[in-house]
């Protein structure tokens, strides 16, 4: 078996877009893979067709060794888009590693510890609140104005049988909501990162609203990304003690820091998200900065994602993934829960386009709150190129 092609496609997803990589083969099997071009990765298809341009005429299935060498030709630009490119094509080989041998990706990981995934709603209300006035004809869904309609969306959370929810910082008190974000340059609070007692009213406002709608037995996850320094994070995680959440999400590159954090309040802390590699997760595992490891399997490749988890298990901490991206990627992400032992939940966006489903072959099953692992070989899924190519996005 040769690669014949490599080439990424991009579908509009609203106020997002899905994007693909499509590895095809001599012998009629096609790998697909999901990544995440926007988010502080633009640009990142042109890297992705760079390097698999030097697969042309290999064979795909040794996944290892491929990318190993592809890891050794940019080690001196490592991390980033080039971690991400080339975790983006590793999912596509092992995708047709799998359809080759007639068996699912988690088969080749040493098959599925468990087949039914607890799953949490993340960005709920996030999304309902930043596209406010667009969510309902795109998504169908009504949007968030207000602390009462967080009240309704948290019922709702509930009623249909989630079992935790995720949600940002959101702001009503600009006349138009929108999502808290200075930690990635977005609105007040860049670049000092300083909190205040407006945003941790508004941050218990928000959980207490959601507490009320959900009840108390649905778990729930704030994540306040890059947004603040070692004392705003430890002044937040303190003041949402009374909420008993599943965990404080945070994105901090520094493990003593996180550590400090961590020692300082009794909300359990998950990040990592942004880290790759095991050489990258190691510190903070060493430090003990975390009570959940998070990681980005489109990001670090299936491969490396499921050690990283290996080294996290050595060190007593269960791991999450990072998925906010499509079917795809959820897909992928639900191979990687299946195959480790240290699995605490997976992340999943319910809301999202209408046209979501018709942008793979077979849409994942959902029941109960939890994510069904699909049986068929590979992913369980192909992206369904057709509607794909049809839909560019209206916007990059």
């Amino acid at each position: 078996m040769k690669i014949t092609g490599i080439e990424t496609l991009h579908c509009d997803a609203g106020f997002r877009v899905n994007s693909f990589v499509k590895i095809t083969t001599d012998e009629g099997i096609t790998g697909w893979s999901e990544f995440m071009e926007g988010y502080g990765s633009l640009g990142l298809a042109g890297v992705v067709e760079k390097l698999g341009e030097q697969l042309i005429g290999q064979d795909p299935r040794p996944v290892e060794v491929i990318s190993r060498t592809l890891y050794a030709t940019t080690i001196q630009a490592p991390g980033g888009m080039n971690a991400q490119a080339i975790a983006a094509i590793e999912n596509a080989l092992v995708d047709i590693k799998a359809k080759a041998l007639g068996i699912p990706v988690y088969e080749l990981l040493g098959g599925p510890y468990r087949d039914r995934l607890q799953v949490y709603w993340s960005h709920c209300g996030s999304w309902r609140a930043r596209h406010a006035d667009t969510v309902r004809e795109m998504c169908g869904v009504e949007p968030v104005r207000s602390l009462d309609d967080i009240v309704k969306l948290g019922a709702e959370v509930k009623r249909r049988g989630f079992k935790g929810l995720k949600t940002n910082i959101i702001r009503f008190d600009g006349g138009k909501p929108s999502m808290y974000h200075p930690g990635t340059g977005s609105g007040p609070g860049f670049p000092e990162l300083n909190i205040n007692k407006d945003i941790l009213d508004m941050a218990v406002a928000q959980l207490a609203a959601f507490r009320e709608g959900a009840g108390p037995d649905v778990g729930m996850h704030l994540d306040t990304n890059f947004n603040y320094k070692i004392d705003g994070y430890i002044q937040i995680a303190r003041a949402l003690e009374q909420f008993n959440m599943v965990w404080l999400e945070i994105d901090l590159f520094e493990p003593a820091a996180l550590a400090t954090i961590r020692r300082s309040a009794r909300t359990p802390i998950a990040s990592l998200e942004s880290v790759y590699g095991r050489r990258g997760f190691r510190p903070y595992f060493e430090q003990q900065s975390v009570d959940y490891a998070i990681i980005d399997v489109a990001w670090n490749g299936i491969l490396e994602s499921v050690k990283i988890a290996a080294l996290a298990d050595s060190f007593e901490v269960n791991c999450a993934p990072h998925n906010f991206n499509g079917h795809l990627g959820s897909l992928i992400s639900a191979h990687f829960c299946a195959s480790i032992p240290n699995f605490k939940v997976m992340e999943i966006d319910i809301d999202d386009v209408t046209w979501k489903d018709d942008i793979v072959t077979v849409p994942p099953v959902l029941k109960d709150g939890h994510f069904l692992l699909p049986t068929a070989a590979g992913w369980g899924a192909d992206v369904n190129e057709e509607f794909v190519r049809a839909h560019p996005p209206k916007r990059r």
